[in-house]
């Protein structure tokens, strides 16, 4: 939902997931109207969705030219 900030974009995305662990919220999927009935996922349209026991997040990001990262953050408290 922020664009590509292009050199700033794994930064930003891995404030946003340490802010969604902070918040036990799960972020939405952006502009998902209409799920397949034929892929059975857990979606999460629109708006987030609380999960008070969320204690680790996933971070990835891959970039232009196969610059590829993947940073895994946990809640200690």
């Amino acid at each position: 939902m922020h664009g590509h900030t292009l050199g700033a974009a794994g930064a930003l995305e891995f404030v946003l997931t340490v802010q969604a662990l902070r918040a036990r919220q799960v972020p939405p999927t952006a502009f998902l109207d209409d799920v397949d009935p034929e892929c059975d996922l857990d979606y999460v349209p629109l708006t987030a969705r609380d999960v008070p026991g969320l204690r680790v997040a996933m971070s990835n990001s891959f970039a232009f030219g196969g610059s590829n990262a993947a940073l895994v953050v946990r809640d200690w408290s």
